[in-house]
């Protein structure tokens, strides 16, 4: 099948429901854009800060979108083409991003309450209660999940001949096996930048917020950041185990969820989405101009029997796989978690809210389409359901990218592969673990407050939840693999997000 039809036909329908069916919504819930909302009226300067829209929206979307849309569809594959793709549009346009347009809204009108909180007041404390404990374990869960999958993806090397370069002539550098085979050391280049960007980002903060820099001269020092991040880690690329990624990760998550949210987490999403941004802009184009020339999807349409030997049935399997490239309980945790707090016009809400997810699912469209069209379909299942060794599925899809660019704009394919790691590692991933080890700091903060009458002045502290947060996903990253976590925490975000409709519909009857 040729890869234009699923693309355009995809592209078509998220255009046409954001511009009417996104409205009808807004209609419904009754958005009112003179009603001054949480960052206006609790300013504080860390939590509750009014933050212009394009910054918002990069931070929103970097947090929402998280590993989801590229892991999910990625393993997601094995089913098929075409029934992944089709839950990922019809459940993007009307459960997904309605879940999270109609999430945000309600905590718009609940003073920047959590999802949680709502929750309390529409299901009462057991309900509450039961929100807070299931929340803080799915939470665990996935960041433990994406802590393993960025240590891992970090380390990756993949044959050099398999990405069309030689020894001598291939900027990456190599290690050579036991056998003789050289391998392309990917994951070093992507290292180095994530280390540049991170350092840098709290002077783009400062520049942004204290200083009041013009929004193109951000923009343009973002660029800069990003384009020297990846020339370091070309010329210097960094080199750690796996384990040892795993400490370095949860060491800088941590100070990420204490430090106020200009200082590192907003100025790091404004300059990690333009590698998304350019990301999606060229897998877009790289699909336009393969499916023009004859680019056909080498993946199966439907391959329902080995998906099902490997992941499952394919009802709710198919579902839980995807996750976040459809609809993700994270996500209203997102939303009413840090969002909300931030909007500094309700009128803004349905564009960061329901455009938003349309635009994860756009992405999760892109990664499909790249993988079963940039990968052969065994080399898939090698990287992605080896019978030994460690699955890589982000591994998989950064060498679809270079595959993808390489067929359809001559781009080397060692290049392009680099660019799709950093599009995952400098961007996605970090940045989702910075903002899901906040939103378990906030949770654990009231969880004391349910168990206890007076809480401890130590458990107030956002650094002791903060410390907490961070021990327990480094903890239950580094005692299991990615093939044991993704399924558990795909079912509890399923069963979060319905949970979290049901709340928001309650408040909304109510």
């Amino acid at each position: 099948m040729n890869v234009l039809i699923l693309f355009l036909l995809a592209i078509g329908l998220f255009v046409i429901a954001s511009q009417t069916y996104s409205k009808y919504i807004g209609k419904a819930l009754g958005v009112d854009p003179n009603r001054p909302t949480p960052a206006v009226k609790f300013n504080d300067g860390r939590d509750y800060v009014p933050t212009k829209l394009h910054v918002l929206f990069a931070h929103h979307f970097s947090a929402i979108a998280g590993a989801g849309p590229i892991v999910g569809p990625t393993l997601a594959l094995l089913y098929g083409a075409v029934p992944a793709w089709l839950w990922i549009v019809l459940g993007g346009i009307f459960i997904g991003a309605v879940h999270d347009f109609s999430a945000l809204f309600a905590s718009l009108q609940e003073n920047g309450r959590s999802m949680a909180e709502i929750a309390k007041k529409t299901l009462g404390k057991p309900g509450f209660t039961l929100f807070i404990l299931f929340t803080l374990i799915m939470i665990v869960l996935v960041t433990s999940a994406f802590l393993t999958a960025t240590a891992v993806s970090l380390t990756s090397k993949w044959p050099l001949s398999k990405l069309g370069a030689e020894g001598n002539s291939t900027f990456l550098r190599t290690e050579v096996t036991p056998d003789g085979t050289v391998l392309g050391v990917i994951g070093g280049i992507a290292s180095m930048s994530v280390i540049i960007i991170t350092l840098l980002s709290p002077l783009l903060g400062y520049l942004l917020y204290k200083r009041k820099i013009n929004l193109i001269l951000a923009y343009g020092l973002a660029a800069l950041i990003m384009a020297g991040s990846v020339i370091a880690g070309i010329y210097y690329p960094i080199r750690f185990s796996t384990e040892i990624w795993m400490i370095i990760l949860s060491i800088y998550v941590l100070f990420a969820a204490g430090l106020p949210v200009w200082m590192i987490l907003q100025p790091r999403d404004f300059i990690n989405v333009q590698i998304l941004y350019a990301g999606i802009a060229g897998m877009l184009a790289a699909l336009f101009i393969g499916g023009i020339n004859g680019l056909t999807i080498r993946a199966p349409s439907f391959n329902v029997a080995e998906g099902t030997k490997n992941l499952g049935l394919i009802w709710p399997m198919l579902f839980i796989t995807i996750a976040c490239g459809a609809i993700s309980g994270f996500h209203s945790m997102i939303a009413t978690g840090t969002t909300s707090k931030q909007l500094a016009k309700e009128s803004q809400a349905r564009k960061v809210g329901y455009n938003g997810m349309l635009l994860e699912c756009t992405l999760a469209v892109c990664v499909l389409l790249t993988v079963g069209s940039g990968l052969l379909f065994t080399d898939y299942k090698t990287v992605v359901w080896p019978e030994t060794g460690k699955s890589n599925p982000i591994l998989a899809f950064s060498l679809a990218v270079g595959y993808l660019l390489n067929q359809s704009c001559g781009l080397s394919i060692a290049l392009g592969a680099v660019f799709g790691i950093l599009l995952v590692e400098g961007f996605v991933i970090t940045t989702f673990l910075d903002v899901a080890v906040r939103l378990n700091r906030y949770l654990f903060e009231e969880f004391w407050r349910i168990l206890f009458k007076q809480v401890p002045k130590l458990f107030q502290h956002y650094w002791f939840n903060s410390v907490l947060a961070v021990f327990l996903m480094w903890l239950l990253a580094y005692s299991n693999t990615f093939a044991a976590l993704w399924p558990i925490f795909g079912t509890g975000n399923q069963l979060l997000a319905a949970l979290s409709l049901m709340a928001v519909s309650v408040w909304l009857y109510y």
